[in-house]
């Protein structure tokens, strides 16, 4: 075994990871410390992943379990799947944040919470229950923390992100005056065919002065993703305002803030790639777009066929905003209203979403006074939609109160709230549908036919959904 570990970093400072990087390789798949190596093989299996309950009963909160059929299982409405009796358990206290290789061959994996949080894992799908281990680790533990938000952000290449804001008040505790605010990133490159971080850097978010005396800040970033030309990661960020006009309050032994109204649009983070170089961010026009767009454990992010990055405001938002290619700004003449595309007056809430092809994308969302959660097949490029229908839709939604009482959407428990990837072989695109604690079953809709089959049974229990499809 090989252990290579951390340093810490200055604010600012960005190293190439060599000897420093937080790796540890023991028995790898060819019985040593070899590499697995990039996806370059034919596609096996489609990989379906399930979350469960936690110890006290909350649903999904348990960790993550995972059954890989064959094309052929999947389409079959015969074939059955129980991923929670016959899977295969991914390391992670809570639900895991799966990414997948483009051709479904290996899973990665960083853990999320408890001690082993940060611990990266690879593993090579060999069918069914059979998940083969690489013993490929690295430890994103002192940079990206116990919980990482990460995703592939390109071919081979996984991005961790870690933001948090630093109120300076007049003085502690309840009745103080709001002096300032201090956003913090901090980002890592990770190489997925031989599993090590590569790069590293924290910084100040580049706000200007004015706006953060005003209040503005960013607590959490996420879904990462490098451009066509690989020159620059573009991040999503949760931007939020303190009420500089209101005195501190006192909750918990914690000062607490009131938060203030936001005058600025979507922002992005933006820095150089591969560098992590010349941070700065870019703002959707306010009058397009005012809504977030860091998501919850779901990509929102893609580099389009044109080039540009197509980015939704999930998964409270109803739009697709556009990147250009070739200025890296958001285009502010380019806005996808999914609400206006489906022609309704209730408010619609993107759940997760994926990029196909040609500007044709699978868009999964929940609408107000309507239970449930529905698939539409959208044209970006035309800016329609079509709402596909699938069976038990009425019982399927977001998984969680509070995300849909602030859009006044009915909350009901399903898989849409931890939602994690969409597969897509071909012309095919595979989604898994389940109720908490229902059965349901795989979804395979033909993105130019826009067929929709019901394909492979899904075996549920309480408190549980699947939650991707990769």
């Amino acid at each position: 075994m090989k252990t290579r570990l951390f340093t810490s970093l200055a604010v600012g400072a960005v190293i190439t990871m060599g000897a420093l990087a937080g790796c540890k390789k023991s028995d790898g798949p060819n019985g040593g410390l070899e590499p697995s190596g990039p996806d370059n093989q034919p596609r096996k299996y489609i990989t379906l992943t399930g979350a469960f309950p936690d110890d006290k009963g909350t649903a999904g909160n348990g960790g993550t379990m995972a059954f890989a059929i064959t094309p052929e299982e999947a389409i079959n409405p015969n074939f059955e799947v129980n991923v929670y009796s016959s899977g295969y358990p991914l390391r992670s206290q809570r639900t895991a944040r799966v990414q997948g290789s483009t051709n479904g061959n290996f899973l990665y994996n960083i853990q999320y919470t408890g001690t082993d949080g940060g611990i990266f894992n690879k593993y090579r799908v060999d069918g069914g229950k059979v998940f083969t281990d690489t013993r490929e680790e690295m430890n994103t533990e002192p940079i990206l923390g116990t919980a990482p938000r990460w995703v592939v952000a390109a071919e081979g290449v996984g991005i961790g992100v870690y933001a948090s804001a630093t109120i300076k008040a007049s003085a502690e505790g309840a009745g103080a005056d709001f002096v300032d605010v201090t956003s913090t990133a901090k980002i890592a490159i990770m190489d997925l065919n031989d599993p090590q971080v590569t790069r590293q850097t924290e910084f100040t978010i580049p706000f200007t002065a004015e706006q953060t005396k005003a209040g503005y800040q960013i607590g959490r970033i996420d879904v990462p993703i490098v451009n066509a030309t690989k020159t620059k990661v573009f991040i999503g960020c949760n931007l939020t305002r303190t009420d500089v006009t209101k005195k501190s309050g006192i909750k918990d032994n914690v000062q607490t803030w009131s938060t203030g109204n936001r005058e600025l649009g979507t922002v992005t983070l933006v820095v150089d790639y591969p560098s992590l170089a010349n941070p700065k961010l870019i703002y959707a026009d306010a009058v397009v777009s005012k809504v977030n767009n860091h998501s919850y454990r779901t990509m929102t992010q893609y580099v389009g066929t044109d080039g540009n990055v197509y980015q939704a405001t999930a998964t409270s938002g109803s739009q697709i905003l556009r990147i250009n290619k070739s200025t890296n700004q958001y285009d502010n003449d380019y806005n996808f209203d999914l609400k206006t595309a489906l022609g309704t007056s209730n408010s619609v809430a993107i759940r997760a979403w994926k990029y196909i092809k040609d500007g044709v994308a699978i868009v999964l969302y929940t609408e107000s006074k309507v239970d449930g959660g529905y698939l539409a097949l959208v044209d970006l490029n035309e800016r329609k939609a079509t709402r596909l229908t699938t069976e038990n839709q009425s019982d399927i939604g977001f998984s969680g109160r509070s995300a849909n009482e602030a859009q006044g959407i009915t909350a009901i428990t399903g898989t849409f709230g931890q939602f994690q990837n969409i597969g897509v072989i071909g012309d095919n695109i595979y989604v898994p549908m389940t109720p908490n604690g229902v059965d349901g079953n795989l979804y395979v809709i033909n993105y130019k036919t826009k067929a929709v089959t019901k394909g492979a049974r899904l075996k549920n229990q309480s408190g549980s959904f699947y939650i991707g499809a990769y």
